[in-house]
């Protein structure tokens, strides 16, 4: 491996795939990292801080968790991959420990840990698996980012997931990929906010065909691979129980011609340049400054992959054709992800912190997904960025009582055909522009710093090169100069006012600003977008004969009902875009709707607010940490849906009906051990009324038989209503009965 200017070069991708040499994807393109930097990445990547002390934790990998891969990896599959990690896995980051055996020895002892851990199973039946479409996979698998980290090609052309097939169980590969980060934390496997049809689809795809062998090891030979799992030092990086990990050689005692850099300990099959790396970092560690920090984790967790940062990283060659949008006319801008040059100063923290961390998107039109690395992979990350991208302020002042009307009609003047013409190619106020349908143009007050917003509009070419978007104020002077009188400063604080005006800002001359109504007709409709209602990943599902509610997926809540027309989507055509309720309608909480309480007096989580006093979430992963994962849903025949969700290790099946006036609200709760949940039914000043009644203004909830608790909730006398849900090992139902009062 060679290195020219501190870059690996671009066949470092094509050695470690083929070779078998520990992949890590960030270092094999255009990372920035001198040579320490590099070796810290491989140490950190190859948890030598687990055995080794001395050495710096800091981005330290988590190993998968292994309490229940015989649920999910074949017991055959294990032997092989113990007994050759890099033969059977090309670029795994996983040492052969058993090196140092004869091939006898090996082999018993590698179908002994095997043994073991084909033994550490979930409780519970498995669920019937439902077979995927492997051209949808391919679709897929090319479409939304994969290829991104895993090469492009057919699915026995992608070398790093050649080894895939034959490793899952039948229906685990598709569970995996909805959840990765709850068997890797460390978010090097992201959660691609992929569907269950996606992922049944992508297991397809890549080859998975093994149902699970009824054989179970007797007690003895789990016993063994119990004792050879400690005695070869596999809970160094798996905790398995209380089980005591052996220490090797701390930093400074280290002798770089022994051990694990000659294999002869634990192999991990390094080339002569990654243990050139290694060895330079640990003989004289690395200091990392802020700047060096942002680096080392854009290149660790291989964001450089499909991002541009300064002057490095990037699609690799050949990439850009798997990048796709449904508005060619946008050019690159609309498929190739954005820089990250000078993002912590670009974006507001709150901001950030939705993007990373709640999947939010505003490009519907870039079909590539934004990954979702989780806390632990990004912790610290915005904060660093928001320090080192320093942007000059702008004063963009709110204009005064005098200036007010003067300043919103030249803005307003500006946005439309009339001035700037820029709805020609944006979205505004959830409204489609008559032409492009680029990022909706009202969401910049909310994105953007206003010094990195001033400075993109007098030059976007300088941010975006390539951007197909005019300049309107070429080397600082307005080309527009009959409103506001040409004065730049004052054109761009008119624009940034208009946006700071959110939903009640004017519509610009030239769109149209007719409410889209959409109709319910002799089927169930569903309609998915932000909305006021129900968060920006709203659901509105409109029954035939005038009944509707929202839920929000964001939280997992049945966030509104109302009776009579459907509601009024600002993008036509495809369910996605914004939505109102076309009638009145009766709010209930948006906070996550179950939840596994220590005890009946736990307080319930409220789902946090911003506001001017707090404008950065303070809980940016609230519905995560209280046990909530949104799945996706499935239609019946007549529309209906049926959402999924999960609250813990309990999956949650969500189907509404519509009998007479009553929307009937069943719950399918499946578990593979015995628990409690409580459900989060009513909230406001509640009334009970007989037979498990319950009443809150226009809005009557029944309970059934279910045990329900009331609780003081709030100020002012308010109640929360909680049903107390038993959940039994296999399949456990409730019915919620939810009418409006007339």
């Amino acid at each position: 491996m060679k290195f020219w200017g501190g870059f690996f070069t671009s066949a470092v991708l094509a050695v470690g795939l083929v070779e078998g040499k520990p992949l890590v994807k960030g270092l094999a393109g255009k990372h920035p990292l001198t040579l320490g930097q590099t070796g810290k990445v491989l140490v950190g990547e190859l948890r030598c801080a687990a055995c080794h002390e001395g050495i710096s934790t800091e981005g330290m990998k988590a190993a998968p968790d292994l309490s229940e891969v015989g649920t999910r990896v074949s017991g055959d599959y294990l032997k092989r991959y113990l007994a050759d990690p890099h033969g059977v896995h090309a670029g795994t980051t996983m040492p052969d420990v058993l090196g140092g055996l004869s091939a006898g020895e090996k082999s018993a002892v590698s179908e002994s840990i095997s043994d073991y851990l084909s033994s550490l199973k979930g409780e519970g039946e498995k669920a019937e698996v439902k077979l995927g479409d492997p051209k949808l996979g391919r679709e897929v698998f090319h479409e939304v980012g994969c290829v991104a980290c895993h090469g492009a090609g057919d699915a026995e052309e992608v070398a790093s997931l050649g080894h895939v097939s034959g490793k899952y169980h039948l229906g685990e590969l598709s569970k995996f990929l909805s959840d990765p980060l709850k068997v890797r934390p460390s978010g090097r496997m992201p959660n691609m906010n992929l569907s269950s049809v996606e992922t049944a689809a992508l297991e397809a795809y890549l080859g998975v065909k093994r149902k699970e062998v009824a054989t179970k090891p007797t007690a003895d030979q789990v016993k063994v691979g119990k004792a050879n799992f400690e005695k070869f030092n596999c809970v160094a990086c798996h905790e398995m129980g209380e089980a005591k990990a052996q220490e090797g050689p701390a930093l400074g005692t280290m002798d770089f011609g022994k051990g694990c850099m000659t294999g002869k300990v634990a192999d991990y099959d390094l080339d002569e340049g990654q243990k050139g790396a290694i060895q330079a970092y640990l003989e004289k560690p690395v200091t990392l400054s802020d700047a060096d920090r942002v680096k080392v984790h854009l290149t660790q967790m291989n964001c450089i992959s499909c991002h541009v940062r300064d002057d490095f990283g990037g699609l690799d060659e050949g990439m850009e054709a798997y990048f796709h949008t449904t508005e060619e006319g946008l050019g690159n801008e609309a498929r190739i992800p954005p820089p990250l040059t000078l993002v912590g100063g670009k974006l507001k923290p709150e901001w950030m912190n939705k993007v990373l961390y709640d999947g939010l998107a505003i490009r519907p039109y870039m079909k590539t997904r934004m990954p979702q690395f989780g806390r632990v992979a990004l912790e610290g990350l915005p904060e660093l960025l928001a320090k080192v991208d320093v942007v000059p302020e702008v004063e963009l002042a709110k204009p005064t009582r005098e200036e007010g009307p003067m300043v919103k009609n030249g803005g307003h003047l500006l946005l439309g055909v009339d001035g700037l013409n820029c709805i020609a190619c944006h979205n505004y106020n959830g409204k489609e522009g008559p032409g492009f349908k680029g990022l909706d143009l009202i969401t910049t007050f909310q994105r953007l710093q206003p010094g990195w917003f001033y400075e993109f509009m007098k030059d976007p070419a300088a941010h975006r090169p390539g951007i197909i978007m005019p300049n309107y104020w070429p080397g600082g002077k307005a080309v527009q100069p009959d409103i506001l009188g040409g004065d730049t400063h004052e054109q761009l604080r008119a624009l940034w006012y208009q946006f700071s005006l959110g939903r009640s800002a004017r519509d610009p001359k030239g769109l149209s600003s007719k409410p889209n109504r959409l109709v319910v007709t002799d089927r169930v409709r569903v309609y998915r977008g932000r909305s006021r209602i129900a968060g920006f990943r709203g659901i509105a599902v409109g029954f035939p004969g005038g009944m509707n509610y929202a839920f929000s997926a964001q939280n997992g809540a049945l966030t509104g009902i109302w009776k009579g027309e459907y509601v009024t989507a600002n993008w036509r055509s495809q369910g996605a875009g914004d939505f109102n309720p076309a009638e009145r309608a009766v709010e209930l909480a948006q906070d996550v709707g179950f939840l596994q309480l220590r005890d009946e007096e736990e307080a319930w989580p409220l789902s946090p607010v911003t506001s001017k006093e707090v404008p950065v979430n303070p809980d940016p992963l609230y519905p995560k940490d209280r046990g909530y994962a949104f799945k996706g849903y499935f239609f019946e025949k007549d529309g209906t849906p049926t959402l999924m969700y999960e609250c813990g290790e309990v999956a949650i099946l969500d189907r509404s009906v519509v009998e007479g006036d009553v929307l009937k609200r069943t719950f399918t709760l499946t578990s593979e051990k015995d628990g409690l949940l409580f459900f989060r039914a009513l909230t406001g000043k509640v009334v009970e009324k007989p037979a498990g009644v319950f009443v809150n203004g226009k809005l009557k909830v029944g309970t059934g038989k279910a045990e329900t608790l009331m609780r003081s909730f709030g100020d002012e006398g308010a109640k929360e209503i909680l049903v107390k849900m038993p959940v039994k090992k296999g399949e456990t139902t409730y019915t919620i009965d939810y009418e409006l009062v007339r």
